[in-house]
């Protein structure tokens, strides 16, 4: 089930809501399981059984974990249940992709099994191995109530893609949590401007991308329109599902962390990560990097672990060899930062560094956007005019006339500039008056509208969900 449809918005989110509010609070993380179970079986109702079996590994082996809190047996049951959780990632994920060049190097012939990816299976897995690795970290107590675990474990607002929401983050709200009419509004504020993101944004630039891929005519300009709306895509589709996210748990009471700072604003690669998908680098971090030492270490072996780490993160984004290599591209860039731009500490103007950074996200996008390395290859060598396209083509031309308006609103919307206008016109007394009558029929507008292209539109899904 969408977000981003008729049946998520007018049926199923409505009918949750007015139950979840009429029953009692001791009820109310029942009605989140039910709801969210409802929600993830409604497209894959089979994979179902896999998501719970998962969730049930990891609350039980985080009780276990908790009573051997001290001895080396808890370390044992927190690797297995790690192994675990990978172990299914891996077969569900990955086996097809590692048969596939297994048989290449080796001339064999394996079999490959036609098995379709879990959605949000990279998601759940990821909150299930934090929690058990947080438990025996001290971090957390282990959760009692299997139904508060599950109703953690499969949150309908962030389950199939994001963010990644660690138990630490909410445990408390999951016991305790405050609901009123002025978090129930900011939260569908919230919700309807994501959702805007994702059908009057990415899904537009999403159309262009695909006009990109239909026309026989390629050209460096056209090539680089391509890049570009493919980079506001992927920054709408996947902030307004965070968006979406965010404000569905605030109506339901949670506050769940941020995902994204406009990223695009970032004068550093460094920077740029800190920003984007902020709840997958920092768990990386948290779970990973540190743990294999960090910074503690010796340059070499930072280095090293930065590669493993960031070969990881693309990894995760998908099995192709792309992904591997947009992971270990922004290795690469990070690593020259960390020990070469970082410690020359040069002035660099800051237009100069924010165009630095975006024509390298740019190019990256391109590279994860292939579906294959050849494609890639070829894409990226035609932006710099190396395999002998014409720089200007009359259907670029035509394309960029037809979407300047949009790219134009794209760019500017993925930046601070529309908040910061619109805080500083609520700064005095009439300003807020205008905007406290005005804000809730331009937010109505929106959904009239929104609806309006869900039902004459075609399906569109998020682009995360493959992840």
């Amino acid at each position: 089930m969408l977000f981003s449809s008729i049946t998520f918005l007018y049926y199923f989110l409505p009918a949750v809501l007015i139950v979840y509010f009429l029953v009692p609070f001791k009820y109310k993380n029942l009605i989140i399981l039910l709801a969210s179970l409802l929600f993830y079986a409604w497209g894959e109702p089979l994979y179902s059984i896999l998501m719970v079996g998962s969730i049930l590994q990891g609350y039980f082996m985080g009780l276990r974990i908790e009573s051997l809190a001290g001895k080396k047996q808890g370390k044992y049951w927190m690797i297995t249940s790690i192994v675990i959780s990978l172990v299914i990632l891996g077969f569900f994920k990955y086996y097809d992709f590692f048969i596939q060049n297994f048989n290449e190097a080796t001339e064999l012939s394996l079999p490959v099994l036609p098995i379709a990816l879990p959605m949000g299976i990279s998601f759940y897995t990821f909150h299930i191995m934090s929690y058990v690795i947080d438990v025996h970290r001290g971090n957390i107590k282990a959760e009692r109530s299997l139904i508060t675990f599950m109703a953690y474990s499969t949150l309908f607002p962030q389950l199939v893609a994001g963010p990644i929401v660690r138990y630490a983050d909410i445990a408390e709200q999951l016991h305790n949590r405050r609901h009123s009419l002025e978090q129930i509004y900011c939260g569908s504020r919230r919700f309807l401007v994501g959702l805007s993101k994702k059908v009057l944004l990415a899904n537009s630039f999403g159309l262009l991308v695909t006009q990109f891929r239909d026309s026989e005519e390629k050209s460096i300009l056209f090539l680089w329109i391509y890049a570009v709306a493919y980079t506001l895509q992927i920054y709408y589709d996947f902030s307004g599902y965070s968006d979406m996210a965010i404000g569905l748990g605030q109506i339901f009471g949670f506050r769940f962390l941020e995902n994204f700072q406009y990223p695009y604003i970032a004068k550093s690669i460094t920077e740029f990560w800190r920003r984007w998908h902020i709840s997958l680098s920092s768990w990386f971090r948290d779970y990973v990097y540190i743990p294999m030492g960090g910074n503690r270490v010796s340059k070499q072996r930072q280095v090293f672990n930065l590669l493993v780490v960031w070969m990881l993160t693309g990894l995760w984004h998908g099995a192709a060899w792309n992904f591997i290599l947009w992971g270990l591209y922004f290795a690469v860039l990070l690593i020259l930062e960390k020990f070469c731009l970082f410690k020359c500490k040069l002035i660099v103007p800051v237009l100069i560094s924010h165009i630095y950074v975006m024509v390298l996200v740019v190019i990256s996008f391109v590279l994860f956007n292939a579906e294959n390395l050849g494609q890639a290859v070829g894409d990226i060598r035609g932006m710099f005019g190396l395999t002998g396209i014409g720089a200007v083509t009359q259907e670029a031309l035509y394309y960029l006339r037809s979407y300047s308006i949009l790219l134009v609103i794209g760019i500017i919307g993925a930046t601070p500039i529309a908040g910061k206008l619109y805080l500083s016109a609520i700064k005095d007394k009439v300003g807020s008056s205008i905007a406290l009558v005005l804000e809730p029929v331009v937010l109505v507008g929106l959904l009239l509208v929104i609806t309006g292209y869900l039902v004459d539109g075609s399906f569109n899904p998020f682009l995360y969900f493959r992840f």
